[in-house]
């Protein structure tokens, strides 16, 4: 859809992909009507008015509060999405995404392959233990023999704090294996933080977390060389290795990330990320591994500005998932007189630049909120988004460039958000570390989105 030279043969890709799994005996629409009549019949057993109800009592949010949010950012997010839409007569649904690559070309063009001789893997794996011992007063140093591992591409680290004590542990699994791993990146936990009680004493055992990535191994002399999508998720996966890691809670169903509310869980990582646009940060790691030469500025600043490339579009897009499934599990009612595809019809025209065609029944393959688990929660992708951005304000506020401010900033985001684990609500964590509730502004600001707000 984004290359297609051919007109009609992306309305053809289009047509299909929108009506997928809602014709014949594939049709998923009596099952769809089924799990939404069975999802309420569900909530108000448990004594609540609608699912929507029931999935937010156990996350951040409440229904309000998520409504409230998706307003506000969708109101931000139009005329930024009008503003940037390519220009073209007669545009279509199967034009957007070709003639938007087209502009960002133009615009924007970079070859992430071309980018790669500037990021090498422990270049950047440097600059990023050097960032959160800055942040966060710890030092990640290896401890390669200290535990058995099943590769030996696979490094294993220990994290010691100012005492120069050990805290917790991890293995980090880098390259690409694909006759034995799955393709992404993740991290998970080997074990949580925990207390552990003997005849005579109680102990702490100390967290280890495990982070998988599929980077381009090396090549003889050459160091593994990675995209920098490839540095944005090794940050955003230690972002949640670190709330893991530096969990200060004893009681282990509750430690590091167990227990933390489903919108709630993307803050750290999502924060991390935020650190590949900071200059001092970028330019500490991104240096070309023969001659040493800094990123040039020009690409910098592409790498900013590709950041925040149809942003409100973007951001409609995310939105409109999130009104939908919110609607649809807190004001719908089954068997009534709107259809499952009305509810779609009419949400869609407040959230997509051209409304949805008549056929159009995206809903049928709409398996996040049907077969995955962001029923009533689809809208927490753009909660951690807020809260992340919000978090990363603090900093801003401090100085990005007053290592003094960056680092009182940092041991108060490690006491409360990477410390408290799911043993307290993440609203009063924030509040503890922002001094205040959440506010969509900073994200809105990071993507550019402020000035055009309606």
């Amino acid at each position: 859809m984004q290359h297609a030279k051919n007109r009609a043969l992306r309305e053809e890709i289009y047509r299909a992909y929108v009506t997928r799994a809602s014709s014949g005996d594939l049709d998923n629409t009596p099952i769809i009507d089924q799990i939404m009549k069975l999802r309420l019949a569900k909530a108000n057993l448990l004594g609540y008015n609608n699912y929507a109800e029931l999935s937010m009592a156990t996350k951040m949010a409440t229904v309000d509060k998520a409504e409230e949010l998706l307003e506000k950012l969708r109101s931000a997010s139009w005329n930024a999405a009008v503003q940037g839409a390519p220009e073209a007569d007669e545009l279509a649904h199967w034009d957007i995404s070709f003639w938007s690559e087209r502009l960002r070309e133009s615009k924007y063009e970079i070859n992430e392959e071309e980018l790669r001789p500037y990021f090498s893997l422990p270049k950047v794996m440097d600059g990023l233990f050097k960032l959160v011992k800055m942040l966060f007063d710890i030092d990640v140093v290896p401890a390669d023999g200290l535990a058995p591992v099943w590769n030996s591409d696979v490094k294993f680290y220990c994290i010691k704090g100012s005492t120069g004590s050990p805290i917790s542990y991890f293995y980090f699994d880098p390259y690409s294996r694909p006759s034995e791993k799955k393709g992404g990146a993740w991290m998970g936990e080997v074990f949580a933080r925990t207390r552990v009680f003997s005849h005579d004493k109680t102990s702490v055992r100390l967290p280890v977390a495990h982070m998988v990535c599929n980077q381009m191994p090396p090549v003889g002399d050459k160091p593994s060389l990675m995209t920098f999508r490839e540095v944005e998720t090794v940050f955003h996966e230690f972002g949640h290795a670190l709330q893991h890691m530096l969990t200060k809670q004893d009681e282990g169903l509750v430690a590091g990330i167990r227990g933390i509310e489903w919108d709630a869980v993307e803050l750290p990582s999502q924060f991390m990320e935020n650190w590949c646009y900071h200059r001092d940060t970028l330019m500490s790691i991104a240096k070309h591994y023969e001659t040493g030469e800094c990123l040039p500025e020009d690409i910098y600043q592409k790498l900013l500005a590709a950041r925040t490339f149809l942003a409100g579009t973007m951001s409609l897009r995310q939105l409109k998932f999130a009104t939908l499934d919110l609607e649809l599990h807190s004001k719908y009612v089954p068997g009534g007189p709107e259809s499952i595809y009305d509810v779609d019809q009419r949400v869609g025209k407040r959230t997509q630049l051209l409304p949805p065609l008549p056929e159009d029944r995206f809903l049928c393959g709409f398996s996040h909120i049907f077969a995955g688990g962001y029923a009533a929660g689809y809208y927490s992708y753009k909660w951690a988004e807020v809260l992340s951005a919000d978090a990363f304000s603090a900093f801003e506020d401090a100085g990005l460039n007053d290592d003094k401010a960056l680092r009182d900033t940092g041991y108060r985001f490690r006491d409360t958000v990477l410390a408290l684990g799911g043993g307290k609500d993440p609203l009063e964590v924030f509040i503890e570390f922002r001094g205040r509730e959440p506010s969509p502004e900073p994200l809105l600001r990071h993507n550019g989105l402020l000035q055009t707000s309606a």
